[in-house]
Order: C-alpha cells, then sequence, then structure tokens
C-alpha cells in the first residue's frame, strides 16, 4: 500500500472522532508548550542578564568575599561574608601594588525605608565614591554628587534616584531637604536621571551616599560588600587580575591559594556564571514539563486501544479484501504519528505566544527590557519529541491491530 493511501486512511480515521482526537492531544499541547515557553524565556533571561553584565564594562574586575562558589547551588551565597576590609581597599588603591588599575571602588549596599513627612518608600542603599559616575555613566538631573572628602568625613548626604524622589517628593525639589534613613537624617544633595537598571542595582530606587556613611549610619557594618578594579586597559585585565589576587593575599596572610577568603570575577565570568545558571534552571523546568509528555502519550495509547478495539470489524474486512499486517500497522502508526504531531505544533503555536505575552508584558508593565526570542531548539525539540511520543506509544496498539484474526474480527460484535 502506498504511503498516501496510508495517510488518507489515518486522516479519515481521525476525523470521524473529532473531539475525542483533540481531547487526546491536550497532554501533549501543555507538555509541548509548556517546554516552548520555558525555552523562549530561559534564552530571554539569559539575554537580559548578559545584557546587563556587558554593561558592566570589558575592563571591570569585581572582588567578592568569600569563597568562590563551585557550582550554580552555591552562587549568589558570599554578599554577607565579612572578609574585605578596609585595608584591602587601602592595599589595591597603591600602585606599587596594583600599577595597572585606573580606579578602584568600594560598594555596600542593603535595603532601607526612606521617609519624608507622611511619605515612605522602600529603597537600596548603595554606597560607594565619587567613581561612581564614571564606572555607572551616571548622570543626575539635579544637583551634585558628593567628593572624596564627603567620604572621608561621612558626610549623611546622598543622591536619590528619580522614582525615590517622586514617591518622597511629589512634585516638589528634593535638593537640600532631609530625608529619614533608619534613625539618620541625610541631605539629599543630588538626583539621579533616568538611568533604570544598571547591573545588580536600578538607580531609579537607589539611595546613593558614601560608603563611609552607608557603613556609619545605615548598614551597620564596617566590611566592604564588592571592589571593583578598573584597569588601564583590556589588555592589562590578567595582570590587574594577578595583582589583586597577590595582593590581598598578602593582606590577609595567605599562602595557599585554594585557601583563598575572596575571589575576583571578570564581566565574561559573571556572564558565564549567569548563563550556567539560567541553563540549568531551564533544563529542569523543561523535564518537569516533560513529565506531562509522558502522560499524553499514554493517553494516546490508551485512545488508540479503544479505537482498534472499535474497529475490530473494519480491521477484519481490510484484511479479507487483501490488507496485511504491516498496512494495518502502518495505519494505525500513522494515526498515533498525526495525533502526536499535531499536538505539537499547536503546543508551539501556544508556547511562542505565550513567551511573546510575557516579553511584552515585562516590558510594559514591569518596565523590564526581556527581549522576545523565537526558541528554535525548542520548537525543534518540540516536534522530534511529538514524533518520537507518537511512535513508542502508538507502536503497541497499533501492533495489536495488525495482529488480530481476520475471521475472529469480522465476527466481532
Amino acid at each position: 500500500m502506498l504511503f498516501r493511501d496510508t495517510l488518507s486512511m489515518a486522516l479519515r480515521g481521525l476525523s470521524t472522532h473529532k473531539s475525542r482526537s483533540f481531547l487526546t492531544i491536550l497532554g501533549i499541547v501543555i507538555g509541548i508548550s509548556s517546554i516552548t515557553l520555558i525555552t523562549s524565556i530561559g534564552q530571554s533571561a539569559e539575554g537580559l542578564i548578559l545584557g546587563e553584565v556587558q554593561g558592566l564594562g570589558a575592563q571591570n574586575v569585581f572582588v567578592i568575599p568569600g569563597r568562590e562558589p563551585s557550582g550554580p547551588n552555591g552562587f549568589g551565597f558570599t554578599i554577607l561574608d565579612d572578609s574585605l576590609k578596609e585595608r584591602d581597599l587601602e592595599a589595591l588603591r597603591k600602585k606599587s601594588n596594583v600599577p595597572d588599575a585606573a580606579r578602584v571602588v568600594p560598594f555596600v549596599f542593603g535595603p532601607a525605608v526612606a521617609s519624608y513627612g507622611s511619605e515612605a518608600f522602600t529603597a537600596t542603599v548603595l554606597g560607594g565614591t565619587s567613581d561612581l559616575v564614571p564606572l555607572y555613566n551616571l548622570d543626575l538631573s539635579a544637583g551634585m554628587m558628593f567628593d572624596d572628602y564627603d567620604v572621608r568625613e561621612r558626610s549623611q548626604i546622598a543622591v536619590i534616584g528619580k522614582d525615590v524622589a517622586k514617591e518622597l517628593f511629589g512634585s516638589s525639589t528634593a535638593i537640600g531637604e532631609k530625608i529619614k534613613l533608619k534613625d539618620s537624617s541625610v541631605r539629599v544633595i543630588g538626583v539621579s536621571g533616568d538611568k533604570g537598571q544598571s547591573p545588580f542595582v536600578d538607580f531609579d530606587d537607589a539611595i546613593v551616599m558614601p560608603y563611609t556613611t552607608a557603613q556609619t549610619y545605615i548598614l551597620g557594618f564596617s566590611y566592604i560588600q564588592r571592589i571593583a578594579v578598573t584597569a588601564s586597559s583590556p589588555e592589562t585585565m590578567d595582570a590587574v587580575v594577578k595583582d589583586i589576587e597577590a595582593t590581598l593575599r598578602d593582606t590577609h596572610n595567605i599562602t595557599d591559594p585554594d585557601k583563598d577568603d575572596f575571589f575576583v570575577q571578570t564581566p565574561t565570568e559573571i556572564a558565564d556564571t549567569f548563563s550556567t545558571i539560567t541553563g540549568v534552571l531551564t533544563l529542569l523546568l523543561s523535564s518537569v514539563a516533560g513529565i506531562s509528555l509522558v502522560v499524553g502519550g499514554v493517553g494516546i495509547m490508551n485512545i488508540m486501544l479503544v479505537s482498534v478495539t472499535e474497529r475490530t470489524r473494519e480491521i477484519g474486512l481490510r484484511k479479507a479484501l487483501g490488507a496485511k499486517n504491516n498496512d494495518i500497522l502502518s495505519q494505525f502508526l500513522t494515526e498515533a504519528v498525526i495525533l502526536t504531531l499535531a499536538g505539537g505544533v499547536l503546543g508551539i503555536s501556544i508556547g511562542i505566544s505565550l513567551s511573546y505575552l510575557a516579553s511584552f508584558a515585562a516590558r510594559t508593565f514591569a518596565g523590564i527590557a526581556m527581549p522576545f526570542i523565537l526558541p528554535i531548539s525548542g520548537m525543534v525539540m518540540g516536534v522530534l519529541v511529538s514524533a518520537v511520543i507518537g511512535l513508542i506509544f502508538g507502536l503497541f496498539p497499533a501492533r495489536q491491530a495488525a495482529l488480530k484474526s481476520p475471521m475472529e474480527a469480522l465476527r466481532y460484535e
């Protein structure tokens, strides 16, 4: 029998029970759409994160306290370590220690509630130096930035983000006014422009102040949570990393590199880490979604067995007219594959639509510039998985149909 004849008969068999055929493939549709959606969002999130990391600059090196995480499960759990001190900052600023460092910027950060009058706003307090301006390309819409004198004197001043200014002061000017942070009064000397989300901080929701002020009056600790070192050129990056490691091992009295209580990351390494994390999460979530594919496959096998029972007389008649076992096997196997492929195509369409809506909602309502990425790999995998499921779960019912005796099938009531 020609394939087109087998295909035609399979389509006629499925069209006889359209509603049942649609309900049969729902498990496949849900599974494939979930995998497509997860793959698309995973790739979009990875693109967004990598874009943010690239905004750190190709010449910036970050010193992070604690031991370097060995895998995705350990990432991000070193921020509370207190191994970086003021003496480390001063050592890194010495030209004799890191000759190729253009600037060294300390960071401290944490949440705090800022209030003015009856208004309150939960903001991120970011402590640093005036070098935050060139590091993040900050622009001020009003006022000025603090300087090194303010850092030394622990001046209780701050530059607030535009959203902080809007929530606390409305249309009134914020410059010169004092806001309450913890138990301290902080004078506003500047308002940042429309910067938005930058790597690791949203400046629109941030309160930027001298790191010494943040340590003493707001956060309540004396250690440093991050140190950013800008190399003089991309070519000197490797030398800067080696000099940083050698300097900090000397200040921490460490002779064995395996016992480092700090680690150094470049933007490339940070991007690789995030890529690993998003990849693992996407794989795990896709695996969970894949369970519905197995459930859908079992459902298809069940319905195909019912169909074989219902069409016993048809099978017997075809065999009596000369149809071979392979012809019957091919017909029912083709029906199973068509069902799963239809479910795969429908699932891919729904998954793409949902991922586009998710991207649109993130941009429109959350202000997150999440790109929409067409998940080609997810689409190809969806089609292949659908076909394989159709073959695997359709084989048993198709074989049952092919092995039926013509005489017994014709006598079936």
